[in-house]
């Protein structure tokens, strides 16, 4: 057993270890194409989750009381009205967390530029 193939060995796995240690810098789903798609979808989503819910409750209603399918209606456009609201919500959501971002990188720029 030589003691120099032993060491060559033990430094390479040591620098193996060490690589693999190191933080890698992961790229955020951030991108512009991503986030916007993430969005769209969240969106369409929360719209046809209110219309099939107000649906839903306006076929049981019908159904249990025997009539003319005025709660189907109804409830379509309730359910309609809350989907738009729910949308909204998340596009006021959405801007506001844009607009401290701008803010926070505008900031940021401005301690840089003060240095």
């Amino acid at each position: 057993m030589s003691n120099g193939d032993d060491s060559e060995r033990l430094a390479e796995l040591d620098a193996r270890i060490k690589a693999l240690k190191t933080p890698v810098e992961e790229r955020a789903h951030t991108e512009e194409h991503y986030s916007q798609a993430h969005l769209a979808w969240r969106m369409v989503i929360e719209l046809v989750a209110g219309l099939l819910i107000g649906f839903g409750i306006g076929y049981g209603l019908d159904s249990l009381f025997g009539t003319i399918p005025i709660f189907l209606v109804l409830f379509t456009f309730l359910g309609l009205a809350a989907g738009v609201k729910t949308m909204m919500r998340s596009a006021e959501e959405i801007q506001a967390k844009k607009m401290a971002d701008t803010a926070e990188g505008t900031a940021s720029e401005t301690d840089a530029n003060e240095r």
